[in-house]
């Protein structure tokens, strides 16, 4: 049986600048509403970032296969080479000729505050890609990614058979009640921070047990306190590991979401497969963002083990 895990989501280029002031600063409150400025930002890097590309690379450094099915730009050939030389099939990413890359450019003070644009780019033609199209699949995760193809991929998982994940994330806003509640129906698997998940029974007038019997597993992630996994009439609490240190947050949460994919691709039992995806979030975030960090499986085992006193091989 196939182990491979279908990725449907963002692929962007993250755009992160330095500003060495304070935007309160510069900012009049009494003038904001005709802001005309400027920020000088000596620092500027760029990070491949995506939440479907993230997932991906977190997955084949585990051991799984991941397959990407996205979208990219004119400007994306350097992305399909960094993906390829990391051992990432390409082969279900299209180029949209006449649209760019999604790309988010951040700008931050010396205070940590944010400033962020963000354009959908080649995100907004997802829907043109087709589940169909990939060949025999163990299960499929839809996370954020153009509204009308997150819908579309639903519906062809479903259709299809094919079990999957559903990861709205920062896209949680676009989907109204009955669009939530049909996804929940249509899903084995739903995957939500704490405060995702209170926005979803808001929305949906569902509460955590009528969400839960719907579907295989509820996974709600709860940060430094762990996670929750509702399956089988079960309640699995999942403790998180403490970092080794603590250097940037960002990513966790795919890298959390590969480890569920990991065990559910093997056939581990929840308990277990949420234990794996805790490790992944703690490797994550004692690294450098986006896909600059590494590791392997057998870095994994021995941090599993050490959390949890046994083996999951």
């Amino acid at each position: 049986m196939t182990k491979t895990a279908l990725i449907c989501g963002s692929i962007a280029f993250d755009k992160i600048m330095q500003y060495h002031g304070r935007f309160a600063d510069t900012l009049l409150a009494d003038q904001l509403h005709r802001v005309n400025v400027s920020f000088l930002v000596p620092t500027m890097r760029l990070e491949y970032g995506g939440c479907s590309v993230n997932i991906a690379y977190n997955l084949k450094l585990l051991g799984g296969e991941p397959l990407v099915m996205g979208t990219i730009g004119q400007d994306g050939g350097d992305y399909l080479e960094r993906m390829a030389k990391q051992g990432i099939s390409t082969r279900a990413i299209r180029t949209i000729a006449d649209a760019y890359t999604a790309q988010c450019f951040v700008t931050a003070d010396q205070d940590n505050n944010q400033i962020n644009a963000f354009h959908p780019g080649a995100m907004q033609y997802s829907h043109e890609n087709n589940v169909g199209d990939q060949g025999e699949l163990r299960v499929a995760i839809i996370s954020p990614d153009g509204r009308d193809g997150m819908i579309k991929h639903a519906a062809d998982c479903a259709e299809l058979k094919i079990p999957f994940m559903f990861d709205p994330g920062q896209q949680l806003p676009m989907f109204s009640g009955e669009e939530l509640v049909r996804f929940i129906d249509q899903a084995s698997y739903l995957a939500c921070n704490d405060y995702e998940f209170e926005v979803v029974m808001d929305r949906t007038g569902l509460s955590q047990a009528d969400i839960a019997s719907r579907l295989e597993a509820l996974v709600v992630t709860r940060g430094g306190e762990g996670s929750d996994i509702y399956a089988g009439g079960e309640h699995y609490c999942i403790p998180a590991v403490q970092a080794e240190n603590i250097v940037d947050p960002t990513g966790c949460g795919d890298a959390y979401r590969a480890g569920l994919l990991f065990g559910i691709t093997n056939g581990y039992d929840w308990p277990t497969t949420g234990r794996i995806a805790s490790i992944l979030g703690a490797i994550k975030i004692g690294s450098i963002g986006g896909q600059n960090h590494t590791f392997t499986p057998e870095e994994v085992e021995q941090k599993f083990e050490a959390a949890f006193g046994y083996r999951f091989r």
